[in-house]
């Protein structure tokens, strides 16, 4: 067996600031987060190892990059959460109404969101272009590592040049992440899941996957990774044989009360058929509702996502997906009958119940439309922003990108 984080230094990371390192050459701002749940330190230690490196003065680093620890308080206790989940509620609804509340008032969760918000928005108000921005998660089971995030091409760009697994949708089907709040507001955002939380293996991922998103970013050229083969070959290593971009087809949602118990043994990336037993709960036995990937199995007793599963995307739909969207074809949306854009919402689209059917579904998903419900006799279906919504100038290539 491989050997697990109780081996290593005591894990302190008292300060939201981990590390600032300002590059020799102009470049963008790239900000890496970790523990945003604070059962999940192994991002901040392979970060740590990173910036070690990067003080050592010998890399020519373009623009700066900034490390930043989630969940102080729930780190210090080696806990997901101490009140409620810090990777929810980014929604500017839930935003607005803590910042409009008492802050005398607010929970441990709370503080740590205003805090962090501060630190963002002075980050971006700083920076003339879109952040670059990188979530470092593990997983309570054992897993491939694998990026995810929001469907837009500025964030397939980055992702796709890592040699681990893609996957989209994943952001849309759990919504009010910090990271959809980021991609909402423009910013090229996204997370890297890279193993099972307490393996020592699953630090040495991250360090991996770290350098080779800080030259995908164009923070540092490919040649200049230290001991890059290294890197590229344990994560190839370390999802040989699985598809190079995936997307979501179901979330299975779980609440404290659910008495949800996954099944032992199930990993990621595990190939599941429809009807297969995976979990149970106090209403019975629970089935995969259909075929595909299984990912991110809960083995812990914190957390409300009980499993998903995804399925390959072949790489003629890929090429569809990206000419349609530089070619602008969205616009066209809204011509079809009983489809119509939202006045009051950019990026939404509405149906009647009627004609919302898996065709349609389908088909606005090409166009990065991955969130859907249901509100009264519609059914809305919602994408991230394409494009740079910062607080200075935009760069003329940001819809592209």
């Amino acid at each position: 067996m491989s050997e697990t984080l109780s081996a290593s230094p005591p894990l302190r990371f008292d300060e939201r600031i981990v590390g600032v390192h300002e590059g020799v050459r102009p470049g963008r701002t790239h900000v890496i987060m970790g523990g945003v749940h604070g059962n999940e330190p192994a991002g901040l230690l392979a970060a740590r190892r990173v910036l070690d490196v990067l003080g050592q003065g010998h890399l020519p680093v373009a623009g700066r990059i900034v490390v930043l620890a989630g969940n102080l308080g729930a780190l210090a206790h080696d806990r997901r959460f101490l009140s409620t989940d810090l990777n929810r509620g980014w929604r500017e609804p839930d935003l607005a109404r803590l910042l409009a509340a008492d802050p005398s008032h607010d929970g441990p969760e709370d503080r740590e969101r205003r805090d962090l918000l501060e630190h963002l928005a002075n980050l971006e108000a700083s920076s003339d272009e879109p952040l670059l921005f990188l979530d470092l998660h593990t997983t309570s089971g054992p897993s491939a590592p694998f990026m995810a995030a929001s469907d837009t091409l500025r964030n397939r760009e980055v992702m796709l040049s890592l040699p681990i697994p893609v996957l989209l949708g994943l952001e849309e089907a759990i919504g009010g992440t910090l990271m959809g709040f980021l991609s909402d507001r423009g910013h090229v955002s996204m997370a890297i899941e890279a193993g099972q939380h307490d393996r020592a293996e699953t630090v040495d991922r991250h360090e991996s996957a770290l350098w080779m998103w800080l030259a995908a970013a164009r923070a540092l050229s490919p040649g200049d990774i230290p001991d890059g083969a290294r890197h590229v070959s344990r994560l190839a290593a370390a999802s040989r044989d699985l598809p190079l971009l995936m997307e979501i087809v179901y979330r299975h949602a779980v609440a404290p009360d659910d008495e949800f118990v996954m099944d032992p043994g199930w990993e990621s990336f595990q190939d599941v058929e429809a009807g297969r037993r995976l979990a149970v709960d106090r209403t019975g036995p629970i089935e995969a509702p259909a075929g595909g990937f299984l990912l991110m199995p809960l083995y812990q007793a914190q957390g409300d996502d009980g499993f998903f599963i995804s399925r390959s995307v072949r790489r003629h739909q890929r090429r569809l997906q990206e000419v349609v969207r530089r070619l602008r074809l969205d616009l066209l949306l809204p011509l079809l009958p009983g489809l119509r854009g939202d006045a009051e919402r950019p990026d939404h689209l509405v149906a009647d119940a009627s004609t919302a059917d898996g065709r349609l579904a389908g088909l606005l998903r090409l166009f990065g439309y991955r969130s859907r419900w249901v509100e009264g006799e519609r059914v809305i279906f919602a994408r991230r922003r394409p494009n740079f919504r910062g607080v200075k100038r935009r760069r003329p290539d940001d819809g592209r990108r």
